[in-house]
């Protein structure tokens, strides 16, 4: 497996199943120069390029190429944690983009707001040098306590106008969504405070009940963060957040694809509940693509056992090891179609974060950014395209 930039030059990678935008397209073809997708079509209509690609030839029969995955909720991979710094998250981000990431939005688990500012500032640093880096989520701290999952208790607090501007402003645009549980004092303020300041705002690690979900959606909420995690359930009179999140039509829901956080029925009643609005994410931790041992996630310490995580003091789930392509995978061994588990780890994830105009599908005009998988879905072969601009 080898990953590779698109930046330069001309490309063409021919002869593949192109899955996109919800369907399969035999026979496929793409060209991309300088980064850029410039055509796509069928058969042998494509003309010469610096490199070219078979797909086949690289990726046996039956040969997949999709849009590149984007991971708008991670929090690190191979041995190193994002809240780490600048190297850190250059060292996760090579393992997930080894598995088909080729875009990612650099996931903070809560710390205290002085620390969350600089982190925010040298991400959005990082945008500007480092292709894949969308962005970041500050996934805390405006948290329940009683969910606060791999959060350190000490740490959550309620949202004031204060720090959410504070947080804003270090970020510079590239804060591109902020979890928070609407129930909080001040919490339906900061969403609609967060979304006016161009950034998604997620209903997560919460105690809300359907209606006070609504609520957050009607304040502009437009995540549910990992969906079924770290917040109520679907009882028969007592529906929740999830399903007030899948009746609208306005809220992508996350889901981690790893048969840990989810069983395989309730993935598939994720895809089935909400078409077109799932987002594929890993919530990955440093022990993905790791061996199992002891690793840090922010302030709580956690243990990785048969590639589970969990936090040592209160046994929470820790995050998770999971790589996009073995979401991909799961989600289509738990019933989901390949055009829309696809579309979970491209398009979707690229819309809720308002990219969608230059990332997550083929198409002329976008980043060059594409995966060539075989007809098991292992990733052989992955393209980064330029650098987007914000």
């Amino acid at each position: 497996m080898s990953t590779h930039s698109s930046a330069t030059g001309s490309l063409v990678i021919h002869s593949a199943r192109i899955v996109d935008r919800g369907e399969i397209v035999e026979d496929g073809w793409l060209r991309i120069e300088d980064g850029f997708i410039v055509a796509r079509g069928t058969g042998s209509e494509w003309t010469a390029a610096d490199e070219v690609v078979d797909a086949t030839a690289v990726a046996g029969a039956g040969a997949l190429l999709t849009p590149g995955f984007v991971d708008i909720h991670g929090h690190g991979g191979a041995g190193a944690a994002f809240d780490d710094g600048v190297e850190a998250i250059r060292a996760g981000r090579a393992l997930h983009r080894e598995h088909g990431t080729t875009r990612a939005v650099i996931s903070l688990v809560t710390a205290s707001v002085d620390a969350l500012a600089e982190s925010v500032a040298a991400i959005a640093d990082l945008t500007e040098t480092d292709a894949d880096v969308l962005g970041s989520h500050l996934e805390g701290p405006f948290l329940d306590p009683g969910h606060h999952g791999a959060h350190e208790p000490s740490l959550l607090r309620h949202p004031t106008a204060d720090d959410v501007a504070r947080l804003l402003a270090a970020g510079r645009g590239t804060i591109r969504q902020i979890t928070i549980a609407p129930e909080l004092p001040g919490g339906l303020d900061a969403i609609r405070q967060i979304v006016a300041a161009g950034t998604a705002a997620a209903v997560g690690h919460t105690d809300a009940d359907a209606a006070m979900a609504v609520a957050a959606f009607e304040a502009g909420a437009s995540i549910l963060t990992h969906a079924f995690n770290a917040m109520p359930g679907i009882h028969h009179r007592a529906p929740g957040p999830v399903l007030a999140a899948a009746a609208d039509h306005r809220v992508v829901l996350e889901a981690i694809a790893d048969n840990v956080h989810l069983d395989p029925h309730v993935i598939k009643l994720v895809f089935d509940s909400a078409p077109g609005r799932v987002a594929l994410i890993t919530d990955a931790m440093a022990a993905a693509g790791s061996a199992d041992g002891h690793y840090d996630l922010g302030a709580v310490s956690v243990t990785v056992e048969d590639g589970v995580a969990r936090a040592d003091d209160t046994g929470s789930i820790a995050g998770s090891t999971l790589t996009q392509d073995v979401a991909l995978r799961r989600a289509v061994q738990a019933g989901a179609t390949l055009p829309a588990a696809v579309q979970a780890l491209t398009e979707t994830p690229a819309r809720a974060i308002g990219r969608d105009a230059v990332l997550g599908r083929l198409q002329e005009g976008l980043l060059g950014d594409a995966v060539l998988l075989d007809a098991d879905l292992r990733v052989a072969r992955v393209w980064t395209g330029a650098r987007l601009i914000v």
